[in-house]
């Protein structure tokens, strides 16, 4: 591949079936294929053991970073359905959203919470921008209004919702029009 083939790969998200998540990831890179599957630890309690293991943070989703000459060998990995698309066209994820997601990755792992402020009035279900800290510049909408210094806001990624504990110091309201 020339250069300019590097530069036209972009991060698209991929729908796979249930629970092969690991799997189409592991398939994608034997292949050559960039691929990111954000996982986190949990603990599962069953009735006889508890037991910690890794999941992906976004169910039935892995990320390629891909262009288009290679998405027809990408689709015929066992397990994988489809690109999400919109207009029947690959949706391209943004590279700031796929360093946010690893980042929040990293600080869930080491126990980080998200809290953010502001002095401006906020409702739930405004839209808003984090201004600081490593999600840095994505938008969400505030779920719940916790205390005078929290909110719970609500990221999208790939269709799905990233619940984020953040202090109100640290979004901006972003004005629709």
């Amino acid at each position: 591949m020339d250069s300019r083939e590097l530069l036209e790969r972009h991060w698209h998200a991929l729908y796979v079936r249930s629970r092969s998540e690991k799997k189409v990831q592991a398939q994608l890179e034997e292949m050559g294929v960039e691929a990111y599957l954000p996982l986190v630890t949990t603990v599962r309690q069953w009735s006889d053991r508890r037991k910690k293991i890794e999941e992906p943070l976004f169910k039935s989703y892995v990320f390629v970073r891909s262009n288009a000459k290679e998405h027809l060998p990408i689709l015929s990995v066992y397990g994988v359905m489809r690109f999400v698309t919109f207009e029947r066209e690959a949706v391209v994820v943004p590279d700031n959203q796929i360093v946010a997601i690893k980042k929040f990755v990293e600080e869930f792992e080491r126990g980080e919470e998200y809290k953010i402020k502001n002095d401006e009035e906020l409702k739930v279900g405004q839209k808003v921008r984090i201004i600081t800290g490593s999600m840095k510049g994505l938008e969400g909408r505030i779920q719940t209004i916790r205390n005078k210094r929290h909110l719970i806001v609500y990221i999208e990624a790939v269709g799905q919702y990233l619940p984020v504990e953040i202090s109100r110091a640290k979004v901006e309201p972003v004005f629709e029009s």
